[in-house]
């Protein structure tokens, strides 16, 4: 008797309200062949299902192999002829709160085998990712998935996108309660929901069950929810402060308080409201303004509280609100295998390590989270396999998804550690050095994403190397910090709440562009993202290791007893980091070596585009690389300011940056210098801004309206956030400025 197949196996088995979303789909790219629906309506329909484009080197692979020519569609379909057909994508596959059971681990392996590269990529934001998947397997794949209780609707586009939580959620002694339950209830509450169908853009919530760590990040979501409880008459209640606002991107905004406490029945029917005020209010024009931030930014958290409140109160009553609160524990989690003790020695090699960083204990007695650490956040289909085998071995079949890229299984018995250990070691999954300086987190980057400037991925591949080579001889001290890397500013591997963070820029040397990372510092991870740092100094990628053996060795030998880092930078102040890093900054000449002019795990020369290689004998250096130089000392000092708490001095200085890098710019044109502020934007929205030679896919429209903003008097509001964010800007001014001088390279505009 042969094989069934898949589809004889699934056949009946699918909620019949799955299979009509997914023929519809089906629908949809048969009439998009036949061009029968607008690319932009068809753009979001993809993207509501998780089907995205992705990068392919120009046609290039990294051996040098001629690959198809890129035409996988990018978000913005309005310029030039696209097709959908000619080269694989990626598909986003959500993962709520993160948990995962061994038949949907099982699943992931087969599509990553069989539609992908053999790869499953956990995300920041707990989704999983298959590469190289053509668009017209993704309906079969779509299926394939929701057999195994997997959606991949909304994991894009304009909607509520994937709910995170703590994956401590639960076992955790330090959490106000388990937040699972209620993540859950208001995942599918919002899916598909009439009143989050209309947003401007994305809008994305996490869950935490405690006010003090980092693992659900609550306030740098538009929406975030901390446990919390309160007795009242002698009653305990649960309840979560309620965040709205926040966000990371390119400009981060921290999340406000819209209320202190809100009693659990009524968390799903506020975020409704919540909804209604953002789809009714929201951006929809302009997209570089659409997120919910910049909604509470310009109405104010006093007003977009009534507003939310007026919607709560006229909400139409829905059973659903309340429905889950009678079975609280329908998520709970129960160990498959009886409590023990952690037995003596001898243990495996590598075990004791493994232990220190990968184990913690549970609140429940005699029960274990053993951290799966992945580089980078991939594993092969044969680990995801094998691991699905292995929960089911010792916790019955569970994992969960983390914000860090890793997987954490729960409810070891502390007795089956050594045991487990082994298992995962025989299969490559043993790594220790979870959340520590080896744990780095990083962004896809120039490997597959449109819009990555520097190899993210292949940086963090670098610096993991050489933290694991001397992870011996790390200072105690340094062990545990985090680094997070994205390939461009908009933050999509968490840069700005690292200890170390980097993203990646594009700067000009010897007529050729050299990969560089901003190097990011003054972020907090803890307290659910309490901080965001800010772009230190731009340093070429290949001097990043230098840069951060640099900043760790200065900490371990300036730092006061029990100073944690934040308060060492703080105390230290950026200019001293940035004088330590300076002669970092330099490129040698082409000539004199090459290397720094390709990035980390591509040999190729780097290139941004259509930048042309030049001569490399010498170099002249113009009034605008003069200008633009300036315009990055001044966003310095307006941080200095900042940190000074000189909050009117740091605006205003921000904004003489960006007038400095505008000018800078105007100076391509050989025009008699321009030093009023009125002059100096009128001149740039005129050569550079209507021209659209502003322009380019890393959102330099967007970053010139910084510009117009603040000298329209934007500038005014003062307050440490504001001015913070301000800087932030100033500095994307400033990059998107450069980006425009390479790309304008030698000629003449006209």
């Amino acid at each position: 008797m042969s094989a069934t197949t898949w589809k004889e196996r699934l056949n009946g088995c699918l909620p019949a309200a799955l299979e009509e979303e997914i023929t519809i789909f089906e629908t949809q790219l048969t009439l998009k062949r036949q061009d029968k629906i607008d690319d932009k309506i068809f753009a979001e329909t993809r993207l509501r299902r998780g089907v995205y484009g992705q990068r392919y080197d120009n046609g290039q692979r990294h051996d040098g192999v001629e690959t198809r020519p890129l035409s996988y569609p990018c978000e913005d379909l309005t310029k030039g002829p696209q097709t959908v057909w000619d080269a694989p994508g990626m598909q986003r596959i959500k993962i709520p709160f993160g948990g995962l059971n061994a038949e949907q681990m099982e699943t992931l392996a087969d599509l990553a085998e069989e539609y992908s590269d053999a790869i499953c990529h956990v995300t920041t934001r707990q989704d999983f990712q298959l590469h190289f998947v053509h668009i017209d397997d993704t309906p079969d794949l779509m299926r394939r998935l929701a057999a195994a209780g997997i959606t991949t609707q909304e994991a894009c586009g304009n909607v509520v996108r994937n709910v995170t939580a703590c994956p401590l959620a639960g076992v955790c002694s330090d959490e106000s309660f388990d937040v699972t339950p209620y993540a859950h209830a208001l995942t599918y509450f919002l899916l598909n929901h009439k009143d989050a169908q209309d947003f401007g853009r994305k809008f994305k919530i996490a869950f935490s069950g405690c006010a003090d760590h980092g693992c659900g990040l609550a306030n740098m979501h538009d929406l975030g929810l901390i446990a919390k409880t309160r007795v009242e008459n002698g009653q305990s209640s649960r309840g979560f402060t309620f965040y709205v606002g926040g966000g990371l991107g390119a400009v981060p905004h921290q999340a406000q308080v819209l209320d202190d406490f809100v009693a659990e029945e009524e968390i799903l029917p506020l975020a409704q409201a919540v909804c209604r005020v953002f789809a009714r209010l929201g951006e929809k024009k302009n997209r570089a303004r659409a997120r919910l931030k910049f909604l509470v930014a310009k109405l104010g958290i006093e007003e977009f509280r009534r507003l939310v409140l007026e919607e709560r109160a006229i909400l139409p009553p829905d059973e659903r609100w309340t429905l889950y609160l009678d079975n609280l524990g329908a998520t709970d989690e129960t160990p498959a295998r009886p409590a023990g003790a952690l037995p003596e020695g001898p243990h495996p090699d590598g075990f004791a390590d493994w232990m220190a960083s990968n184990v913690m204990f549970q609140s429940q007695p005699g029960y274990a989270v053993a951290t799966v650490c992945l580089p980078m956040g991939d594993l092969t289909s044969e680990q995801m396999r094998t691991l699905a085998d292995i929960t089911r071995r010792y916790n019955g079949g569970r994992a969960r998804t983390t914000v860090e890229q890793n997987l954490l299984l729960r409810w070891i018995s502390q007795a089956d550690l050594p045991g487990l250990y082994t298992d995962l070691a025989a299969v490559g999954l043993a790594e220790s050095g979870a959340s520590t300086l080896r744990d780095i987190t990083a962004c896809p980057g120039t490997d597959t994403c449109k819009l990555g400037i520097s190899s993210s991925r292949g940086l963090a591949a670098e610096l993991r190397q050489r933290a694991s080579a001397c992870n011996g001889q790390l200072d105690p001290s340094v062990k545990d910090l985090k680094i997070k890397i994205s390939g461009c500013f908009n933050s999509c591997g968490q840069h700005h709440v690292a200890d170390i963070g980097f993203y990646g820029v594009s700067r000009k040397s010897d007529n050729h562009a050299v990969p560089h990372f901003q190097v990011v510092l003054g972020g907090q991870w803890t307290e659910n993202a309490a901080a965001y740092g800010l772009a230190t100094v731009a340093v070429p990628s290949k001097r990043v290791p230098e840069a951060v053996d640099r900043i760790t060795d200065f900490y371990v030998a300036e730092r006061e007893p029990e100073e944690s880092f934040q308060a060492f930078i703080k105390r230290t102040g950026k200019a001293k980091i940035r004088t330590l890093l300076q002669d970092l900054t330099k490129v040698p000449a082409y000539a004199q070596d090459s290397s720094y002019y390709s990035d980390w795990g591509d040999p190729r020369e780097y290139s941004l585009g259509d930048m042309g290689v030049g001569e490399c004998a010498g170099e002249v250096v113009s009034l605008t690389e003069f200008g633009l130089a300036s315009s990055e000392r001044q966003v310095f000092e307006a941080q200095v300011d900042l940190d000074n708490r000189d909050f009117a001095k740091a605006s205003q200085t921000a904004f003489q940056a960006m007038l400095e890098a505008a000018k800078a710019l105007i100076q391509v044109y050989n025009i008699d210098v321009i030093n009023d502020a009125d002059q100096i934007v009128e001149e740039f929205r005129r050569r550079f801004y209507d021209t659209e030679l502003f322009h380019d896919p890393y959102a330099g429209a967007k970053f010139a309206n910084y510009l117009f903003h603040a000298a329209n008097g934007g500038r005014a509001d003062t307050s440490p956030a504001a001015v913070h964010r301000r800087i932030e800007e100033a500095q994307l001014f400033i990059e998107a400025a450069y980006s425009c001088h390479n790309r304008l390279g030698q000629r003449q505009p006209v």
